[in-house]
């Protein structure tokens, strides 16, 4: 199976490939994992700006990889450039002079492209130069609790290799790990911290603390209960990444951003709303969860939108605002009555799995997410080649099926299936294709938009449209602690369906949130909203729900997946490589959880009576972090399971 491209449901159909024991080869033209999806240093995202700006053709290494076609073949030739992205602006709020000479601190060693090296080499590279950390990871769900050790994947920036060890706090249901260790420099307890004057950060600074950064091209967070924890848990892929918990729900109304109430003990504590109000709240929520099981209440209403089946619901406005923009985060004109209940049934599930809000954020970054499972594909015997292009695909005319890729080398590489992501098909293959484009903005911003006590909050905000039929505004702010931005800084994300250009779309709402004022300093302080340090807008392709016979020509044994959508999860993906590698393998199991190191029986020839006592053998492929490179590592986990 040839793989072209890099991205997250590539990588999950990659893994389920490697795990049911197929052979898989993995390529991308990008030098790095997760294309769309990748996650950079601030430097690397510089870079790419200066990329997708640009917009240069690459040429042909080997310009006679056409006379490689035979008289009974014919060639589809792939797009040579990446049209995904588009109107990239950026902005410095600040003085960019200053940082003309500064580079980034700790110049960090790469980690390796796998080339052909199989499963055995690639987790030994892995282990080599990852060595396994703790990890608190998505254990919640198995019978006895166990700390996995893995080791930090790989990542789309250079800076991504250092090595943290966060710790587990006490507090809360999640089993996963609140990580208040930032690069081996231990940051002040949330009890410590207190809303206190925004600390000056200047351009120079963001430059130089650059590695600390870890900015998403596409901003997402994990339902708790969604088919992408799922499938990490079932898959045991988990033991590669950590998460943190969204801390809080915000909401923009009448000008000003509040906390939402979304647990019972959120409810009850809450002063923004009056008694009577808690309960109208309380019973419409609990309604929602069984709302199959009372179909009279709903059913008259089902050609009518969400929003004008909450005005019969005896809500207030502040309620219904709550419900339909923070809860079930819906379209105040495009939602069905159904559409709504059931987004705010899935939001209900999702509470008090991990934590007090519905979703989780990967530490470093979304990008960890594909990179997780390339890891588990390699370990598995996966062959992975960055900065390698492909320059067509090989069909025979008689049968019609795709029977080999022809690379920049003019290498001709035969497989029984093929997965390309969308961008990588030229114009000739996409004329009957009608995209969708997804606005987007990413903010660099001194402090929160809703200061608290603690300074370290994960918040997701839905800012409203001005005018009805255009779509609301997700928006994402992450604090330094989870590993995607330096101390004293927040990295804001900003997303919504395109109407117009990303800044066109988006730079209203920056504008209501946030000081693009680019003075030094403001007289009235105490009013002064959050202001933004650096930010750049951008328009990226959605390919999602577009249908293979959408394609012209393509043979059946090529599959395309899309790349991401605008909605907050991750399901689409996960549901696209589910379907992918069922019509590939109807008889496999879909990504099976890897076996336990116990439980594999090796040959008598193949046992080393060596001082390690452990077997190199290549047929067998165990999780590289599940076995320590010591017998000490390994007693250790034994021990603690036991307890």
């Amino acid at each position: 199976i040839v793989y072209v491209f890099s991205g997250l449901p590539e990588s999950i159909i990659a893994a389920a490939c490697a795990r049911s024991g197929q052979r898989v080869l993995h390529v991308d033209s990008r030098n790095y994992y997760g294309g769309n999806w990748a996650s950079f240093s601030f430097s690397g995202l510089l870079s790419w700006i200066k990329e997708n700006q640009q917009k240069t053709d690459t040429t042909d290494e080997c310009e006679d990889w056409r006379k490689l076609i035979l008289e009974n073949e014919e060639a589809i030739s792939l797009s040579k450039k990446d049209k995904t992205i588009q109107h990239v602006e950026d902005f410095c709020f600040g003085d960019q002079d200053s940082a003309e000479d500064v580079e980034e601190a700790g110049a960090l060693p790469k980690l390796p492209v796998f080339g052909a090296s199989g499963a055995e080499g690639a987790a030994q590279e892995l282990e080599e130069e990852c060595p396994p950390t703790e990890s608190t990871l998505l254990e919640a769900e198995s019978q006895e609790p166990e700390r996995a050790t893995g080791t930090e994947p790989a990542s789309a920036t250079e800076g991504n290799d250092t090595e943290t060890t966060s710790e587990n706090e006490s507090s809360g249901s999640t089993a996963l790990g609140e990580s208040t260790l930032e690069l081996g420099k231990t940051e002040a307890a949330p009890s410590e911290l207190s809303a206190q004057e925004p600390k000056k950060v200047t351009y120079s600074q963001i430059v130089r603390e650059g590695r600390r950064f870890n900015i998403d091209l596409v901003s997402k967070l994990l339902y708790s209960r969604g088919l992408l924890i799922d499938l990490l848990i079932k898959s045991n892929v988990s033991r590669y990444a950590e998460f943190k918990n969204a801390t809080r729900i915000l909401a923009f109304r009448e000008g000003k951003v509040e906390q939402v109430p979304c647990s019972r003990a959120d409810v009850f504590n809450s002063r923004q709303l009056t008694m009577v109000e808690k309960r109208m709240l309380m019973k419409f929520l609990t309604f929602c969860l069984d709302y199959e099981q009372h179909p009279d209440e709903y059913q008259d209403y089902d050609n009518s939108t969400f929003a004008e089946f909450l005005g019969t619901r005896k809500l207030t406005p502040s309620l219904q605002h709550f419900i339909l923009h923070s809860i079930a985060m819906v379209s105040e004109t495009d939602c069905s009555t159904l559409e709504g209940l059931q987004a705010t049934k899935k939001f209900l599930q999702c509470l008090g799995r991990y934590g007090n809000t519905p979703f989780l954020f990967p530490l470093y970054g979304q990008g960890e997410i594909p990179q997780c499972f390339c890891r588990m594909c390699a370990v598995f015997g996966g062959i992975y080649c960055l900065r390698h292009s492909v320059r067509c695909l090989v069909v025979d005319k008689e049968s019609g099926r795709c029977k080999a890729i022809v690379d920049h080398f003019g290498q001709r590489i035969s497989a029984n299936y093929f997965i390309v992501e969308d961008s990588y098909l030229s114009e000739s293959v996409c004329t009957n294709v009608c995209y969708r484009q997804i606005s987007r903005a990413v903010l660099i911003t001194n402090q929160s938009v809703l200061n608290t006590d603690s300074e370290q909050q994960v918040s997701i905000l839905t800012v409203p449209p001005e005018d009805l039929g255009k779509p609301a505004v997700c928006v994402i702010e992450l604090c330094s602690s989870t590993m995607t931005c330096m101390k004293d800084t927040y990295l804001v994300h900003l997303t919504c369906p395109s109407t117009k250009t990303a800044r066109e779309d988006l730079e209203p709402v920056v504008q209501k949130l946030f000081d693009l004022n680019t003075e030094k300093e403001t007289e009235n302080e105490e009013l002064e909203k959050p202001r933004v340090l650096w930010a750049v807008y951008f328009n990226m392709r959605d390919s999602s729900g577009i249908q293979k016979n959408s394609y012209d020509g393509l043979p059946s044994n090529v599959y395309v997946c899309s790349g991401p959508d605008s909605a907050l999860g991750n399901d689409c993906a996960v549901k696209q490589a589910e379907t992918i590698f069922h019509e590939m393998f109807p008889a496999e199991e879909f990504c099976p959880p890897p076996p336990n190191p116990e439980d594999i029986i090796y040959d008598e020839d193949e046992m080393a009576p060596e001082e390690s006592g452990f077997s190199n053998s290549p047929e067998t492929k165990p999780e590289p972090s599940t076995g320590e490179s010591s017998s000490g590592g390994s007693t250790a986990v034994k021990e603690e399971n036991e307890d």
